[in-house]
């Protein structure tokens, strides 16, 4: 696995950040530019997610409250500004933030807990390099150089505590894994996988990055995988290589698990 993954870093002209991890023992088992940070794009949303479920948690909040959007709230990339949708559920909300990657229902969500919240959630759950600037479509603070950042070692961190389920109330928890298991962007870890796995994860994608991150669930194993590639010159290749990367690893934990039965 390592010498086919190392292989194809070393072909691509963009730089990779990865990890493979068993979420039971907690053990790397590759790691390939884990530390730096960098443009987070989407999968910012993940630790959003588990914000603001927290907050909703901390001041007993029913996930089914309604909230008011207002038009001037809807930003491009949005199944809400589509519909003109003027009121959604904190639940719709956070679904839609993580299935479709809705970036209004991310940037209600962010006005509803507070940016400084969201910060101070992300150090206190152990996430360092971790951190929101702007909102989505924020492109003047873009242009400004103010974006929001993580590390692979951040979501490694982050999909460990998910697996485990120790971050929240129990069925928030849960809830958390379903959101992310109905994920609808395929285009990168699953894109070469044609077997009947579960997939949790989240993706993320601006001109010059795209990631995909999240947990594998397998009838013989689970692990984690995370793909961050910056530097990225043409997206549908650098999704290509994120699914090839994927393939290898995922034929290898396979093999492996067999070879042990």
């Amino acid at each position: 696995m390592e010498n086919q993954i190392q292989h194809l870093i070393q072909k691509t002209p963009y730089k990779v950040h990865l990890f493979v991890k068993n979420p039971k023992t907690e053990q790397f088992l590759f790691s390939h530019q884990i530390e730096e940070s960098f443009s987070s794009a989407s999968i910012i949303k993940v630790p959003i997610l588990l914000a603001v479920l927290a907050y909703i948690e901390k001041h007993n909040i029913s996930l089914h409250s309604s909230l008011t959007i207002a038009p001037a709230d809807w930003v491009d990339f949005s199944v809400l500004r589509e519909q003109r949708m003027t009121q959604s559920t904190l639940y719709e909300l956070l679904v839609w933030m993580i299935i479709t990657s809705d970036n209004t229902a991310t940037n209600v969500l962010i006005d509803v807990v507070g940016m400084e919240f969201l910060n101070d959630y992300f150090r206190q759950i152990g996430l360092k390099e971790t951190m929101l600037q702007r909102k989505m479509m924020d492109v003047e603070r873009l242009a400004m150089g103010v974006d929001n950042f993580t590390s692979a070692r951040d979501m490694a961190h982050l999909f460990t505590r998910i697996y485990q389920q120790d971050l929240l109330a129990s069925p928030y928890n849960g809830l958390v894994i379903d959101i992310l298991s109905r994920q609808r962007a395929h285009e990168g870890l699953k894109r070469y996988l044609v077997d009947d796995i579960k997939l949790a994860h989240k993706t993320g994608g601006l001109d010059t990055v795209d990631h995909d991150v999240g947990i594998v669930y397998s009838s013989s194993v689970d692990y984690m995988i995370g793909v961050f590639i910056t530097n990225v010159t043409e997206n549908d290749l650098a999704r290509q290589l994120i699914g090839r990367l994927s393939k290898v690893v995922y034929d290898h934990m396979m093999k492996q698990r067999e070879e042990q039965q």
